[in-house]
Order: structure tokens, then sequence, then C-alpha cells
């Protein structure tokens, strides 16, 4: 297999983001069908109780890897830059130091979570009933924390020169797997939701490794040579001030998930397993957005890095109006058919809990056009290279997500859990979308003083 890294920086934006968007669509997809997989065979075969026990701790979750996720894909924006403006020996160091940071914080996260665990069971107010199937299957999960970076720092770099096709290949062998030890743990092995965790990281560890080999073994241009391995202070600062403040994004938006998710399981097993079935679909249904958004950021990435500021305009305008037109579409079908769609999770017979996963993931469907705007105008930011500048976005979305659970759950009940992500999003969409044309013209105006090329 040849590698396949890819400019950006010449022909029509739109076919290439679209051909970017596409491996990384389906990459998210089979992500999202492994993480579906565990629901269906949790709930199917082991009951709505210990799926509520998988979905308990989502939003803790998406805390800790959104961190580790977000710095992962900080760390591939000066990747991207270097490698637009052809600067390889640069883009090398920077590799180097993201691929040392990135082992630190494995070691540090893993050993903060696994120790916390029945603390954060504890914040999230997590029913009695169903505490020792969340308690097995969060504690195993954090203990793939390294396997998750591995993965995700690896397929940022590819990304970052051009290979979305890569890491999708590599997640889809990961899924395969994951399905097949999902069954053979439960089912064979009787191991209950501790069967499912074990069998999702162990999938993320193959797809990591396999990324590693492939790299060593058929991308040249990522070999680091040994006078690229010298540790420098500016590369440091660097990847820290691109990915720190992007994990930081992430977590600052998963602490009112938290919220949200403490209030909604202080309502019931019933609601907390309507929640994770409608969350599941949530996630399944925004996978464009995820591909659509990272195309934009990278392809902005590179083309600051080249200094074309007009094609990094005309790629946020075509990308926008392509993840908005989605939005209305899918949001629409799952209006529509979202109690349905939730009975790959739960029985036809338990009728109270279906209803709650199709009146959750209708209304959130009607306002994905909300989302569309979020997702684009924070990567193309981030992409720029402005990764400072999007955590007020997710502190917005923390803030409404923590008003909502905080002084209307208590009066309306799971009704209110229901708008509380439409509320975090258009909140954030009144800074973000402002804010990204901002640092675009930011971006054009630095691009043109230091012409033909950052760097």
């Amino acid at each position: 297999m040849a590698s396949r890294t890819r400019s950006m920086t010449e022909g029509s934006p739109l076919k290439l983001m679209l051909r970017f968007a596409l491996p990384l669509l389906l990459g998210n997809l089979f992500q999202q069908t492994y993480n579906m997989m565990d629901a269906m065979i949790v709930g199917r075969i082991l009951g709505s109780n210990a799926l509520a026990g998988v979905g308990a701790t989502t939003s803790v979750q998406f805390l800790v890897f959104g961190f580790c996720m977000g710095v992962c894909s900080g760390f591939g924006i000066p990747i991207a830059q270097r490698f637009g403006a052809e600067d390889h020996r640069d883009m090398r160091r920077f590799i180097w130091h993201s691929l040392v940071m990135t082992a630190v914080l494995a070691f540090c996260a893993t050993v903060l979570t696994t120790v916390f665990t029945p603390q954060i069971l504890d914040l999230l107010s997590t029913p009695d009933n169903i505490r020792d199937d969340a308690y097995a299957y969060l504690f195993i999960i954090f203990l793939g924390i390294p396997f998750t970076l591995l993965y995700n720092l690896l397929s940022s770099i590819l990304r970052a020169v051009g290979d979305s096709r890569t890491p999708f290949l590599f997640l889809a062998v990961s899924t395969v797997l994951n399905i097949a030890l999902d069954l053979f743990c439960i089912l064979v092995l009787e191991l209950g939701v501790a069967g499912a965790a074990i069998a999702t990281v162990t999938a993320q560890a193959v797809s990591g490794i396999l990324c590693l080999i492939l790299i060593v073994r058929k991308y040249e241009i990522l070999w680091i040579a040994k006078d690229e391995r010298r540790w420098d202070q500016r590369h440091m600062r660097m990847l820290i001030t691109m990915g720190v403040p992007m994990g930081l994004q992430y977590s600052i938006t998963a602490i009112g998930s938290m919220v949200m998710q403490s209030a909604n399981n202080s309502l019931g097993s019933v609601y907390v397993s309507g929640f994770t079935a409608g969350a599941k679909l949530k996630q399944l249904t925004m996978c464009p957005f995820d591909a659509i958004a990272n195309a934009i950021a990278t392809f902005a990435g590179q083309n600051y890095g080249a200094g074309k500021p007009d094609r990094i305009r005309k790629g946020f305008r075509q990308g926008l109006l392509l993840s908005i037109a989605y939005g209305i579409g899918i949001g629409l079908v799952m209006f529509f058919f979202g109690r349905t769609c939730s009975m790959l999770f739960i029985s036809a017979s338990e009728t109270e809990v279906l209803d709650a996963a199709g009146l959750y993931i209708g209304r959130i469907g009607l306002f994905y056009w909300s989302l569309a705007i979020l997702n684009v105008s924070r990567m193309t930011t981030q992409g720029l290279g402005f990764s400072g500048r999007t955590i007020l976005s997710g502190a917005i979305e923390m803030v409404a997500r923590i008003i909502v659970s905080l002084f209307f759950v208590p009066v309306f009940g799971f009704g209110a859990i229901t708008f509380a992500d439409q509320a975090a999003w258009l909140a954030a969409d009144l800074y973000i979308l402002p804010m990204c044309l901002h640092c675009i013209g930011t971006a054009s105006k630095k691009i043109s003083r230091i012409s033909p090329k950052i760097g």
C-alpha cells in the first residue's frame, strides 16, 4: 500500500473536501456502528437496565475522551500548515513533539480516571440499580485511553497530510472485530457489560496499532530523522497553544452534558434508557457534521500554510451550505421516524422507554441546522490556528445546558432534557459564526503580509 498524502491547495474546494470527507464519514459511521452494537447487544440481550448502566456515564466519557481527541486534533493543525507550506522537515519536528506529549497525556489521564471512577459515578447521581454495571463498563473504558489516544493522534497526522482513507480502512477492520468480540464476550464468556467494554477497547487498540505499523512501513514523508527529535520549546508551545484549547473546548462542553445527564439520571432508569438510545441515534446522525467540519479544518489549515485566503473563504462557504442542507434533511427524518429507529436498541414492548427516546431525538432533529453552523464555524476557526477563540463557544454550550438542567428539569422533567442541546447550539452559534468570519479575515490579512507562504 503506497502512501496517500494529498495537497488540498489546488483544485475545486468542494470536490476536494467531499473526497476528503467521505472516508471520514465512513470512519465515523463505523465508529458509531460499534458503539451502537454495544448498545444493541447489551440492550437486547442483557436488558434495559444494563443498557442504562452503559449509557449512564456517556457524558463523562465525552469529557475525558473529548479532551484527548481535541488535543490530538489540535496537534494536527501545525502539521497540516507545515505540509501546506511544503516545509516537511519542520512538519516532522511537530510530529515528534506531538508523540511525546501524547504519551505523557495518556499516562496521566489513565491513572486519574481509573482511580476516581467511583467518585465520578457519585457525581453523576448514578442510580443504585445500575451502578455496578456502570462502574465495570466505565473502568475498563478508561483503561483503554492510551489506545484511543494512539489511534486519534495517528489519524490526525494522516489527515493533516491529506490522507483520510487509511484511518477509515483500519477503523473498518476494528469495527468488525468489535462486533465479533461483543458477541463472544457477552454470549460465550458471559462477561456482561464488562465484555462490551473489553470488546471496544480491544478494537480501538487494533486500529491504533495498525495505523502505527503502516506509517512506519509506508509513509516515508513522516519518518522522523534523528536530528529532528531534539526537544524544542517553540514546537512544544505551539502544540500546546493549538491542542489544549481544542481539548478544553470539548471538555467544557462535556461538563454541561454531565450536569444534564446527572439531571436526567435523577428521573429514573426509564429516562436513562430512553436518553441512552436517543443519544446513540444522535451520535450516528451527527457523523456527517463531523466529517464535513474536519475536512474544512484540514482544507483551511493547508491553504493557510500555502498562503491562499480566497480558497479558505470559498471552502468555508461551500462547506457551510453543504452541512446545513444535510442538517435540515436528516433532522426531518429523525423528527418523523426517531421513535421507530429507537427500536434498534429497545424492545417494542418497552413503550415508555421508546416514547422517551423518540421525543428526545425528534426534538433534536428540528434544530440540526444550528449544529451544522456550530461545527463548521468552530472547526474552520481551529484549522486556521485560532483554537483559543473557540473555547468560549464550548463555555456557552456548557452554561446553556447547566441552566436548562438546574432550573427547567426540576419543573418540566424529561421534556426540558429534550431541549437542552438545542439551547446550547443556538447560544453558541451567536458567538462562533461572527468569530469565525473575523478569524478568516485576520488570517487573510496575515497572509497578505507574509506572502507567498507562511513560515
